[in-house]
């Protein structure tokens, strides 16, 4: 069987029948995580994933096999894409200066210098077989011999060079024999797949040619190369029954000595002394307990010597440390280059997380004769969590501490948190392992950090960020009840870009010629420079052809149009209550302060972050004049409102008090305050047009809210963990849902019923949640679908639920 489970919700374990015949000795994600590599004992190797792009939801159609020659090491090819994190510019206002790209070529390419997918396995018989997917779906599958002399290999690891090629380690067990090298070289010759193999320098372990550890470990137990990047430093780990020995070692070049006879003779003009290839010893430990299981950091942290000293002197640690299990049940996390212990966690602790009538850990231990120790262990992409899975079959999340539990002040522990969210933001991994040490007194400052640097790059990297440092600030104020609301206005924005662009996206030139600037730019520029309250007289000046489309793509759009009217609606109503809750504060305009003064105590409401973004409010704006016009071509796509006046213009008025407050906040240096007669009409609005409950995304179910306190969680597979969160203690009703409530599909901005028979599907991030089978038949409302179909709105993956949960 293969488990899967997403960290955000562990209990829901999925687990697939394999249809391995033999024990599975090696897994392996793809850099994406949607796919999953699975070998065994018996020389099968499957390729498996998402169906339906759905993480508790995965299917096998591809696979290898070496018969009967068990796998012993497995990697997919690298696709070339490599960056450096430098501590040392971590001050910078850059982010190209903070993460660079490393030059650094693919183990294989197609035409043009695409990647080619694919992967590389090692056997226990000393064969390496590697499988190309080609893009029409086949597979190119072909064995070598690592060396003419196959020999047995119990342990092997893969890693790349920059200049494409492949390096595999191999040992056969012993700590008496030589650790060997291969070079592979991948290529496709007239349709098929070749290998080419090449013998490296080899090593023999230290502990070895020292009389007094001859014999002492006489097996190598782990062999791992440092990144796997970085074919020039190996970790190798040798062990007895009872203790262990680790020895870092670096392979560098060295000039190859003169015999004295050449020496004398005059030397050719521009000759250089020969130069060799030797592994020489970076460090080793002292005797330790026996090793049962290694972890290596996958942060790519620059080891220059400049980044180094400033990692050590604002104690950043954070991909420096590898970890090291034992079979006492301990962990340490040594320096990725000296060895030196970095920080250690005792196994036993865990007793203090039993539930209640239990017997305490250490005495349950003693009872069943075997110590519960660790057998696997990766660490997260950020090196701030190590997963682990335990002898007992038991899964282990451990928080690591990014200074290793020196004392840090608030500000520097700021400064590193917001390091890595840049590093995530950047690279698109998940940033969940950094929320764990988030507290929720540090959420308003890093929101704040995080939008100052963002506002400090260049305005193409703005736009390609735009989205996701949304759904980053989304993520943070989930944390704290006094933010929570926040977290609401950061869902509704990434909605609200989205159906802009989408809107947008129909705009076509009246005439064939490509114009400077397209209709939504036009668009844009028309509404920020024309502040006439007037939403007839903003249209007069537009080039109305522009906007003529057929009627079905707009009919079929108006649930999402729907929304924007309605979002207008409940913004402008519920403007009294947020003002009236910043003039009793009598704080600064300034969103800052003002956020830093209601969250101690004072509750806020959804929509409160969008008084005093001008970019949002003026993107309503354009939507209100884009929805005029096209409701004169297809009255049936307009929003409905419910006025308790038969003449009443309701898009008019909705229109002239968004202008009125989008005046107040364009200038977001220095925002104005609502006046008194904007606020005594938004005072009239319920009376006048019946304004909607609108239905905010839930308050998520996943376990990252409730890791704040320092206890310990267990939890169990197949049981959700129903302890409340902090954001239960949110006093605000509008995230209350009653059992009778209807229930919303949060992508189509469709009312699905009370108790949906639809399957469905939600994000396993922000908890958004739509069905999974489209309703829809028109192209238009496909198109919309169809950019949601792999990742949520906020970049989530998505993950089956049943219709109860939904």
């Amino acid at each position: 069987m293969v488990h899967i489970i997403d960290t955000e919700h562990p209990w829901d374990v999925y687990s697939i029948y394999s249809g391995h015949a033999e024990v599975i000795s090696c897994l392996e994600w793809d850099q994406s995580g949607s796919r999953l590599l699975s070998a065994d004992g018996d020389g099968q190797i499957k390729c498996w994933a998402m169906a339906d792009h759905l993480v508790n939801s995965w299917e096998t159609s591809l696979g290898s096999a070496v018969d009967g020659d068990p796998i012993v090491a497995l990697s997919w090819l690298h696709n070339g894409v490599k960056l450096a994190l430098h501590v040392e510019m971590s001050g910078s206002t850059n982010f190209g200066e903070k993460f660079s790209r490393v030059k650094f070529s693919p183990s294989l390419t197609l035409f043009g210098g695409k990647p080619m997918e694919g992967w590389l396995a090692v056997t226990v018989s000393g064969l390496v077989t590697v499988s190309l997917l080609k893009p029409n779906g086949q597979l190119l599958t072909a064995s070598e011999s690592l060396c003419r002399l196959r020999g047995r290999v119990a342990l092997a690891d893969i890693a790349f060079t920059g200049g494409g090629n492949i390096v595999v380690a191999a040992t056969d067990g012993s700590s008496s024999s030589p650790v060997q090298f291969y070079k592979v070289c991948v290529s496709v010759v007239n349709e098929k797949c070749r290998i080419d193999t090449e013998l490296l320098p080899s090593l023999f372990m230290r502990c070895t040619t020292d009389p007094v550890r001859r014999d002492k470990y006489p097996a190598v137990t782990h062999l791992k190369f440092l990144t796997r990047e970085n074919s020039e430093q190996v970790l190798l780990c040798a062990s007895s029954q009872t203790g262990s020995i680790v020895e870092c070692w670096s392979l560098r070049k060295e000039g190859l000595p003169v015999n004295n006879i050449f020496q004398h003779r005059s030397p050719v003009v521009g000759e250089k002394q020969p130069m060799i290839l030797k592994w020489r010893i970076l460090s080793a430990t002292n005797d330790l307990d026996r090793v049962s299981a290694v972890a290596l950091p996958k942060l790519p942290i620059s080891i220059s010597n400049p980044d180094l000293k400033v990692a050590s002197d604002t104690k950043f640690c954070p991909g420096l440390g590898l970890a090291l299990a034992f079979h006492d049940g301990s962990i340490q996390i040594l320096h990725r280059l000296s060895l030196h212990t970095m920080g250690v966690f005792y196994g036993s602790s865990s007793g203090s997380s039993q539930r209640p009538g239990e017997e305490p850990a250490i005495k349950r231990q003693r009872a069943g004769g075997h110590t519960v120790h660790f057998k696997a262990l990766q660490f997260s992409w950020t090196s701030l969590a190590l997963a682990g899975v335990d002898n007992h079959g038991k899964l282990h999340m451990i928080r690591v501490s990014p200074s290793m539990g020196q004392m840090l002040d608030m500000n520097t522990l700021l400064r590193h948190l917001l390091f890595l969210l840049e590093y995530c933001m950047v690279t698109g991994y998940d940033w969940w392992d950094v929320l764990l040490h988030v507290q929720p007194g540090m959420v308003h400052n890093l929101v704040e950090k995080l939008h100052e640097e963002y506002m400090r790059q260049n305005q193409a990297l703005q736009q390609v960020l735009s989205t996701r440092i949304v759904a980053v600030k989304a993520s943070l104020c989930k944390l704290s009840a006094a933010t929570a609301a926040r977290a609401c206005d950061f869902h509704a924005k990434l909605l609200l870009i989205a159906i802009s662009a989408t809107l947008k996206s129909l705009l076509r030139p009246h005439v064939l010629n490509t114009p400077d600037k397209s209709p939504g730019d036009r668009l844009a520029e028309i509404c920020a420079k024309n502040t006439d309250t007037d939403i007839d007289k903003v249209m007069i000046n537009l080039k109305t052809e522009e906007f003529v489309l057929d009627g079905p793509p707009l009919q079929s759009l108006q649930q999402l149009i729907q929304w924007v009217g309605d979002f207008v609606l409940y913004l402008m109503a519920n403007l009294p209550n947020q003002v009236e809750c910043v003039s009793v504060l009598s704080v600064s305009i300034r969103l800052s302060v003002l956020t830093r003064v209601l969250s101690q105590g004072s509750i806020v409401r959804p929509g409160f972050g969008f008084l005093r973004d001008g970019s949002s409010l003026g993107m309503l704006r354009e939507m209100m004049v884009m929805i005029r016009i096209w409701g004169l071509l297809k009255p049936g796509c307009l929003p409905i409102y419910t006025a308790t006046s038969d003449n009443q213009d309701s898009m008019s008025l909705l229109f002239r008090l968004l202008t009125k407050l989008w005046l107040c906040s364009r200038d977001e240096g220095h925002p104005q305050e609502p006046d008194e007669p904007l606020i005594d009409e938004c005072c009239l609005l319920p009376s006048q047009l019946l304004v909607p409950s609108m239905d905010w995304l839930p308050v998520n179910d996943g376990i990252i809210c409730k890791l704040q306190g320092k206890q310990p969680l267990r939890l169990q597979f197949g049981k959700p963990y129903s302890l409340p969160g902090l954001n239960s203690t949110a006093q605000v009703e509008i995230f209350s849902r009653s059992p009778g409530a209807q229930r919303m599909d949060n992508l189509r901005c469709l009312h699905m019923g009370v108790c949906p028979t639809e399957e469905s599907k939600a994000c396993t991030r922000c908890g958004c949640v739509t069905m999974l089978r489209s309703p829809n038949k028109t192209n238009a409302m496909k198109q919309w679908e169809q950019r949601w179909i792999k990742n949520c709105l906020c970049g989530g993956l998505w993950r089956r639920i049943l219709s109860t949960l939904s």
